[in-house]
């Protein structure tokens, strides 16, 4: 809270303030969506409202919405698609679609592929 307030926060006089600080608030207009990127997912704003607090060249951006968390595809190896393909005797889209099936798992993704033959 900011001092000499009283409990009440008048908007106008809480911006004089601010402004006497050397603190600067705006919204960013027109935003249509928000990402934010991890290492294992992607968390995603479709309805964000942006503010950016400026602090005496300091940006600060405060994010208000829904989060949807997206779980990111890991990346499979080539060599993992070949060797797969080459033992069950299946095309390499074949292979990479029961690597995804199998998150990965060779062994998995080779008996999978070797019983629907």
């Amino acid at each position: 809270m900011f001092p000499g307030m009283g409990g009440k926060v008048n908007p106008r006089q809480l911006e004089r303030q601010m402004k006497s600080m050397g603190i600067d608030m705006y919204e960013i207009e027109g935003v249509k969506q928000v990402i934010i990127k991890t290492a294992d997912k992607d968390i995603v704003f479709n309805d964000a409202q942006v503010t950016v607090i400026d602090a005496r060249g300091q940006k600060m951006y405060q994010l208000v919405g829904t989060p949807e968390e997206r779980p990111l595809e890991k990346e499979i190896p080539e060599a993992d698609i070949t060797l797969v393909a080459q033992q069950a005797g299946v095309p390499k889209e074949l292979a990479k679609q029961a690597l995804k099936d199998t998150k990965g798992d060779l062994a998995e993704a080779i008996l999978k592929l070797s019983g629907n033959k």
